[in-house]
């Protein structure tokens, strides 16, 4: 059983593991539940990278980088939220790729009420703007929090609708980097009266994959997610599949099919989301839904008897022909090749530190030739 840092120490070593190259949120707890420790998975991690086909020296997050991260942390004022903590969010630790650390700056005790997202275009219509200020200012003053992005459009009028009673802001970047710049004044003020929430350290600058991981942690936060127009290639709908994946309500806003904006949505209706018209629709359905399951999403590493090296390397060559620059889902991986889970996964996390393969959304990864 994982169980969160306790002392400074434990907490600068899992700073330290999840900084390191290549170690994902997946493979942080991979590693954890196989060496029981931060400390001693990053004295692991070299031999695994080799052992996936790396060449090149893997870096491992410096202590003194942790140390500064960690300082910086305290001096402004930000929460470091380890997985498994006390105020960690409960829905949040449950999905199946949970941060190990979230960096929040605002009111930790916003965390113990109900969230609902409201996110959707960017380049929304004014119609479009008033619902989602409609939708975010009714279903806080109910007692929810409503959680978006800090992008322009509908998130934007998300957050200004909910100031009052709760704005979560969740971003792709490091808290103290405004992006867009043009959010300055909003983001300034999510932090004063509600939750500025990020899983990067402060000076991290915004990339295009952070945005999609970003994606996964607005749907976990919540009980359901509410789209208000979206194109059929949106974030909108990677935060959708995340929705769906993690087991939440997922409320689609129908809209004009001579609009594009509206493509996204309505055919999210026709996969079943639920049709929305109003702040009543939203809480009929939310009113409905049972309690999130501790045992409902996250994913538990399978403990396993670690192979002798003639059999690791067998099973290499059984698992190897089967991966390709298409994501591929592991499940159908394991189905296809029959590797136990323990074996499978030991090779998947040796190729992910190797930088050989990259997980995708829905547990699938896909696989690199190039040399890292």
């Amino acid at each position: 059983m994982i169980q969160p840092p306790k002392t400074l120490a434990e907490k600068i070593e899992w700073i330290r593991l999840i900084q390191s190259e290549n170690v994902g949120p997946i493979t942080f707890f991979h590693l954890l539940n196989r060496y029981h420790s931060a400390s001693q998975a990053l004295k692991e991690i070299p031999d695994l990278a080799k052992a996936g086909g790396r060449a090149k020296k893997i870096t491992i997050c410096p202590t003194a980088k942790a140390e500064q991260i960690y300082a910086q942390a305290e001096k402004t004022h930000t929460s470091l939220l380890f997985w498994g903590d006390a105020h960690y969010p409960f829905s949040l630790k449950h999905i199946y790729d949970p941060p190990p650390i979230l960096y929040v700056k605002g009111s930790l005790s916003l965390l113990k009420k109900r969230n609902i997202a409201i996110i959707g275009a960017r380049n929304a219509s004014a119609a479009g703007r008033r619902l989602a200020y409609d939708f975010a200012y009714g279903l806080s003053q109910e007692g929810y929090n409503i959680v978006s992005g800090l992008a322009r459009g509908i998130d934007h009028q998300a957050h200004q609708a909910s100031l009052e009673k709760g704005a979560f802001g969740v971003i792709g970047n490091g808290l103290d980097i405004y992006y867009p710049e043009e959010n300055k004044l909003l983001q300034d003020k999510i932090a004063e009266s509600g939750l500025l929430i990020s899983e990067y350290p402060f000076g991290c600058q915004p990339h295009a994959r952070h945005f999609p991981r970003r994606n996964r942690i607005i749907s976990g936060l919540c009980e359901g997610v509410v789209i208000i127009e979206a194109a059929l290639k949106s974030g909108s709908l990677i935060t959708a599949d995340y929705a769906l994946n993690q087991g939440r309500e997922l409320f689609a806003v129908p809209g004009s099919p001579l609009d594009p904006r509206s493509h996204g949505t309505n055919n999210l209706l026709k996969q079943g989301a639920h049709l929305t018209q109003s702040v009543t629709d939203i809480l009929n359905v939310l009113k409905m839904q049972k309690k999130i399951k501790e045992e409902s999403c996250f994913y538990t590493p399978p403990s396993f008897t670690p192979p002798c090296n003639q059999e690791i390397e067998k099973a290499r060559q059984i698992l190897y022909p089967y991966l390709s620059p298409t994501p591929t889902c592991m499940n159908e991986l394991m189905r296809l090749t029959h590797l136990s889970p323990g074996i499978f996964h030991m090779i998947i996390l040796e190729l992910e530190l190797a930088g050989k393969i990259e997980r995708q959304p829905g547990q699938k990864i896909s696989f690199f030739h190039l040399e890292p």
